[in-house]
């Protein structure tokens, strides 16, 4: 069904508020970020102090770039930081990123400022005093180092492994708090009951509720739609509940293993992240993994490293894990130690390449799950195609992060899947928006976007939307449209995104 004449006019030609974003750092984030700032018409000026990254930055972007320190105020404010909605400090220096965000709150504290912090202890210390005084931060005093939000990459990779592995490492995972529903990767095997048939017949071969939200074909990924043929190698992303996953996995002709033996391949900083989280604490008892998959988690869980002093460290802070100082290349050691014959492999070593490479190579001597650390989307691509289960994309998890910041209050979360083409965005219906009152048949507008699942204000949790869902101001609501019409869409539902 169609948009009715009047929201058709106002989805077409709703004003939308374009931000100024000055972006300080133009390596790989930095000039990511502002390839989907650009896109959505917003006006961007990127500043580095090394002239060979910033002509690169130059020749890929169509905006202002300037060969300068953007820690100098001046420069900032020669690129028009006083009128800037946002700054985002992506250097390859904490300390500057941190600097830079002081020095502009001090000046400017009206501005967003976003931060990339890769030492641990500088965002864990901002965390923790964050939390203790909330009172105080939420009011008269201006955030620690007038960071408005501090990004660290190894604690987004992290949670996106460990949602990924409590989810059987069948495919990347988004969840939604602490909602049992969750949009998951599943691919379409040969014999599976869905090969064949359209989206609006899945309905008949079983009675769990779940809703396909997108398409991957081939090359091709577009949104759901009633008449789109699934085949066996597509890939679909399900709105499920979590327990009904192995179900609807049988249904696409695979099945979740059960973790009962684990080997995390890289025991630094992320590596360290995704142990704390799997493993069983000794002051809170089992964790989560280990409720869904095994009791067990002594000698079944592994952790492997080449590095003589991680491994130390690593043994000493988890104490019920078995940890080996070792190549996990050499196919004599996997084999003595009986990796090869493992439910799990987790690859989060430094180095990205070797990650993936290791994984599809522990899988083809009998490991049966894989999940690799990768640099970027385009890798994960690469990774998925040479046998890696899940790849987890460090470099795109980050420009999600600072895109859910960037868009306003209103947007909680914002999800980039598919190589970048489909974005999925948790947000709320405003008192401004024109959805207010309707259904979502009376809004539907195929092809453009899909709204996946409401909460009420007066609700704990997320339901299925269906064509009856009618919204209002204060709901809750997950959609998911292409890339670049989010901003668009956003506009449409919660109304000035900014």
């Amino acid at each position: 069904m169609c948009l009715p004449c009047e929201l058709i006019g106002f989805f077409f030609t709703f004003i939308i508020t374009f931000m100024k974003i000055v972006i300080v750092g133009a390596g790989f984030t930095g000039v990511q970020l502002a390839k989907c700032l650009i896109n959505e018409k917003n006006q961007v000026v990127i500043i580095d102090n090394d002239e060979d990254t910033i002509r690169h930055a130059n020749n890929q972007l169509d905006c202002t770039s300037i060969c300068s320190d953007g820690n100098n105020l001046e420069i900032l404010e020669s690129a028009g930081i006083a009128k800037a909605d946002a700054l985002v400090c992506v250097t390859e220096s904490d300390e500057v990123n941190m600097i830079t965000c002081s020095l502009v709150d001090a000046v400017y504290p009206d501005i967003l400022k976003i931060a990339r912090v890769r030492n641990y202890a500088y965002y864990i210390n901002t965390a923790k005093a964050e939390k203790k005084h909330a009172n105080d931060f939420g009011g008269k005093h201006r955030p620690l180092y007038g960071i408005n939000y501090m990004i660290h990459p190894d604690v987004e990779a992290a949670n996106a492994i460990v949602r990924a592995v409590e989810n059987g490492a069948i495919g990347s995972v988004i969840t939604f708090g602490n909602s049992e529903l969750e949009i998951t990767r599943m691919s379409v095997e040969a014999g599976s009951v869905f090969d064949g048939i359209t989206l609006k017949d899945i309905r008949t071969k079983t009675d769990i509720k779940f809703l396909v939200t997108y398409v991957e074909k081939e090359n091709e990924t577009s949104l759901a739609r009633g008449d789109t043929t699934i085949n066996a190698g597509d890939t679909l992303g399900v709105l499920i509940s979590k327990n009904d996953v192995p179900e609807v996995l049988k249904l696409c002709g695979a099945e979740q293993n059960v973790m009962r033996k684990v080997a995390l391949v890289g025991a630094g900083r992320i590596g360290t992240i995704v142990a704390e989280k799997l493993l069983p604490s000794r002051t809170s008892g089992i964790s989560k993994f280990f409720l869904n998959f095994s009791t067990k988690h002594s000698q079944d869980f592994v952790i492997i490293d080449s590095n003589d002093e991680l491994t130390k460290a690593a043994s000493e802070k988890f104490p019920d894990a078995r940890v080996m100082c070792a190549d996990a290349s050499d196919e004599n050691f996997l084999r003595e130690e009986g990796i090869t014959n493992f439910d799990l492999a987790i690859c989060v070593t430094h180095n990205h390449e070797m990650n993936m490479v290791l994984a599809a190579y522990l899988e083809s001597l009998g490991v049966k799950q894989s999940v690799s650390l990768v640099s970027s989307a385009a890798f994960a691509t690469i990774a998925e195609k040479i046998g890696v289960d899940v790849p987890i994309p460090l470099r795109d998890s980050i420009v999600d992060s600072i895109m859910s910041h960037l868009r306003g209050k209103s947007v909680k979360e914002i999800h980039t899947v598919s190589n970048g083409k489909l974005q999925i965005v948790e947000c709320e219906i405003t008192s401004g928006s024109m959805v207010v009152g309707k259904s979502l048949r009376e809004i539907s507008n195929p092809g453009t976007f899909l709204v996946l699942m409401t909460k009420q204000a007066a609700m704990d949790n997320y339901k299925i939307a269906d064509g009856n869902t009618r919204l209002y101001s204060g709901d809750q609501v997950v959609l998911i449209s292409e890339a670049e019409n989010t901003k668009k869409v956003l506009s449409y539902f919660a109304g000035n995104t900014e």
